[in-house]
């Protein structure tokens, strides 16, 4: 059995809430592992750029160079590296690349995000993308013939091993468009040493995340090889088929790469991993997980100069004695809390003494002062003497659970078979039972040791994939309110709509849905948070931000409204007043105060034009990006590289 002393990590005992910053501090680290052969260098039109050919590993690139801009902002403290396999370049002779199998070439090495690395992968692709054949050179293919997969994974243990944090979240992006990489009379020895340097990256704590790049000409067949080697979520299952992976890892259009990837950009991080009592002396393992967090704007961070560069200043709370001005150690503070004062004339209590009794010492605490406590003994007031984990005390029909009883965001459960040995089987019987019986579970939970016990109802989920979407099996545990958290809502009289009312209202809803009934966050961010990440972006990679060029996706398409609902809306804008002529109506569907940028680029003309009339500097951004994009040129730099590219462009043609 493990042993849990990571729940001391956390000492916060203001506050009960899990503090996002404990999460921060353990860093993410992602390796791209592109593939570099004749398929992936095969050059196309490219659908974004006009007259520019682009291939698979060049949008592989833009997709690893996004995830890195990303990062900068929400992961600065996170690590990045890029390998090549399947292709004939060499590493440079050093330590490391010793290591390194024949046929794979670390671009870049495992470093913490930042700028410079950046720059010169955004290099690298304008280069590539003026010259079509410039990848093929740098990084030229093997000339008929392939890496073995278990070599592929052997150099990323090797990279990861030697570049990334202990403590760090480790994954693999394996990008591909071959789905038998390792054809021929040894196909199966190859297999099985793939899937044993696999189990080799899983047991040092890396996962690998595969992105299979499908085309109509080149279908990829996971059945083929991954099939066998990679297993769901990178772990055995005991259970089930587990040679067949998930249909979502595979990617029909290659512009939707980056998409794919941002789904997985987040590494899976467990809020928590204590044991789960379902009997006496029957214990198993699990793992929590939030699935619901709000992202915000990251804390600000001071730096001083050194001779070294810019350091972040590192922050200490410490506490001085008022009389002494020293510093108290932590421990040797006490906590105190006021009691009433003693009345006048109650002489005899006033002379009487409280005896507080802690182990076999006695304190003596005159009447009317404070009585003090230990930092242990406030936590074992919290806690009520309880260690963390999960006890079931029973179960209750599923329609005990009512709507309104869910006052806080749930935690979703998962078994943790590095703890207790046999936990995803007991688990799943105990999941699999509850849901053929319909019932729920009532437990008694503390999650970790500075927070506070309470009753949650364990509410099973099916394992269900629909539409793309994947929710896995487990328990949702729902904490249940107490007597005094549900409130009457003070509402004296309400109004129920006619079912004609009920149905003309459901007609333009129908029209205004989301499509495939699935809603994308990545699709519409946060515009505030976006804004300011756009900023800082553009504040890091030295170039100018333009205000005019965001755009807030969360903005209501009016005129989208009104084509595809305004009359259904009118329809029941007039039925909803027959109905009650005293409720307040709106006239009509409100106008767009701000137009939407036009994707159209300028026309050579009007450029030109501005050229000769020294008014290029009076164009936007974005402008002089679309301009430059159409005409197959670099948009990268600030405002004024932008405007002498275009000078320099409009002096020669």
């Amino acid at each position: 059995m493990g042993a849990y002393d990571d729940w001391n990590k956390i000492d916060d005992d203001e506050d009960e809430e899990l503090q996002d910053t404990f999460y921060e501090t353990k860093k993410d680290v992602i390796l791209f592992a592109i593939d570099c052969s004749e398929s992936m260098l095969k050059t196309r039109e490219d659908p974004e750029y006009e007259d520019v050919q682009t291939c698979h590993l060049l949008t592989a690139l833009e997709a690893a160079m996004q995830i890195q801009k990303k990062k900068v902002i929400t992961g600065p403290n996170d690590a990045v590296g890029i390998m090549f396999f399947n292709t004939t370049r060499k590493n440079e002779v050093d330590a490391q690349s010793s290591e390194i199998k024949t046929g794979n070439f670390v671009y870049q090495q495992i470093e913490t995000i930042n700028a410079p690395k950046i720059q010169e992968l955004i290099h690298l692709i304008d280069a590539a993308r003026e010259d079509p054949n410039l990848l093929r050179e740098t990084f030229p293919p093997i000339p008929g013939g392939r890496v073995p997969m278990g070599d592929v994974f052997t150099s990323c243990n090797w990279i990861i091993r030697d570049g990334a944090p202990k403590t760090a979240s480790k994954r693999v992006f394996l990008i591909t468009d071959e789905d038998d990489p390792n054809p021929g009379p040894g196909k199966e020895r190859l297999l099985t040493t793939a899937k044993t340097t696999l189990i080799d990256l899983t047991q040092a704590g890396i996962m690998v995340e595969p992105f299979f790049i499908s085309t109509e000409e080149k279908p990829f067949d996971q059945t083929v090889f991954y099939s066998s080697v990679l297993l769901p979520n990178g772990q055995n299952d005991d259970e089930g088929d587990s040679s067949i992976l998930p249909e979502s890892i595979s990617i029909t259009r290659i512009d939707d790469l980056l998409a794919q990837m941002r789904f997985h950009e987040s590494p899976k991080r467990a809020l928590f991993s204590i044991p789960f009592q379902l009997a006496d002396g029957f214990v198993i393992g699990v793992k929590g997980y939030g699935l619901v967090v709000e992202q915000k704007k990251g804390s600000y961070i001071y730096f001083y100069d050194t001779n070294h560069g810019l350091e972040p200043v590192t922050r200490k709370s410490a506490y001085y004695d008022e009389e002494t001005d020293q510093e108290v150690p932590k421990a040797e503070i006490l906590y105190g809390f006021a009691l009433a004062a003693a009345e006048n004339g109650d002489n005899e209590d006033e002379e009487q003494e409280n005896d507080r009794v802690v182990g076999m010492l006695t304190r003596k605490v005159p009447v009317g002062s404070r009585v003090f406590y230990t930092d242990e003994e406030v936590r074992s007031f919290r806690t009520m003497g309880l260690e963390p984990g999960i006890k079931l005390l029973g179960f209750k029909d599923r329609s005990e659970l009512a709507f309104e009883d869910n006052i806080k965001r749930s935690t979703f459960i998962y078994p943790d078979e590095m703890s207790y040995s046999g936990s995803k089987r007991t688990f799943s019987a105990l999941l699999h039972a509850m849901i053929k019986k319909d019932k729920i579970g009532l437990v008694l939970a503390l999650t970790r040791r500075n927070s506070s016990p309470i009753f949650c109802a364990l509410l099973p989920q099916e394992e269900k994939d629909e539409d793309g979407w994947n929710e896995p099996a487990g328990f949702h545990l729902i904490p249940l309110p107490f007597a005094d958290d549900i409130r009457a809502a003070p509402i004296e009289s309400g109004h129920r709509a006619s079912k004609e009312l009920r149905d003309a209202a459901l007609k333009w809803v129908n029209k205004l849905s989301v499509k495939n009934g699935t809603y994308p966050p990545d699709s519409y961010p946060n515009p505030a948070l976006a804004y300011h990440n756009a900023q800082l972006e553009a504040s890091a990679f030295r170039e100018e931000f333009d205000e005019e060029s965001f755009e807030d996706l969360t903005l209501p398409k009016y005129s989208m409204i009104r084509k595809r609902a305004g009359p259904l809306l009118k329809e029941w804008r007039q039925s909803l007043v027959k109905a009650d002529n005293s409720l307040p109506i709106t006239e009509d569907i409100p106008v767009e105060t701000k137009k939407r940028k036009s994707d159209t680029p300028l026309g050579e003309i009007e450029v030109r034009e501005m050229y000769e009339s020294s008014t290029l500097s009076k164009l936007r951004v974005d402008q002089m990006k679309m301009f430059l994009k159409a005409h197959g040129m670099s948009v990268s730099g600030k405002k004024a590289d932008l405007e002498a590219r275009i000078a320099e462009f409009l002096d020669t043609n």
